[in-house]
């Protein structure tokens, strides 16, 4: 069975991003025990991830580049922002350790939603903060091997996600 729209995929992977200067970095890695399992086509990936698995079969290998600009696109200047430092005092304190340098911290923007921000440099009266996606500017280099393809089934289809042991779960 070839990937199409409405099959479920399961792929293992090693990814790796590059930058401008094309340095290559390890980022993630998927294995047998925990591939990357999909319903493909439901818009859930990267467009350019999808395009380029579209057509393989059980057990094909692949590799390919997605640019930055398909992928998580540039890096956004106005997504690195000054806060002041008092947003970092618990209990009267500032954590130095969680201001480390390359930290990820877990915070909400101004509608309540969930955003990931690291620490870019602490100042005295500030920290500067990049919202920027992990892989913002990057380019990804993917090198991986397909270990599933099957018909979605109907609930699958209609709910738009994988059901079972690498999917999504339902509490009934």
């Amino acid at each position: 069975m070839k990937i199409e729209k409405n099959t479920v995929v399961s792929v293992t992977y090693d990814l790796h991003a590059s930058d401008s200067q094309n340095e290559k970095k390890f980022v993630e890695k998927t294995d047998s025990s925990n591939p990357l399992t999909f319903l493909f086509g439901s818009g859930n990936l990267i467009p350019a991830f999808e395009e380029n698995l579209l057509g393989l079969s059980l057990g094909d290998k692949f590799q390919f580049d997605i640019a930055s600009d398909l992928a998580y696109g540039p890096l956004d200047q106005d997504a690195i922002v000054a806060l002041p430092l008092d947003t970092f005092v618990v209990d009267g304190n500032v954590d130095q350790e969680l201001l480390s340098i390359g930290n990820l911290i877990p915070m909400m923007d101004e509608n309540g939603n969930r955003i990931q921000g690291k620490v870019v440099e602490v100042k005295e009266t500030e920290v500067l903060m990049d919202f920027n996606h992990q892989l913002a500017g990057k380019n990804l280099h993917f090198s991986g091997e397909v270990t599933e393809v099957r018909t979605a089934t109907e609930d699958e289809m209609s709910h738009g996600h994988v059901h079972g042991p690498n999917g999504h779960h339902h509490d009934h």
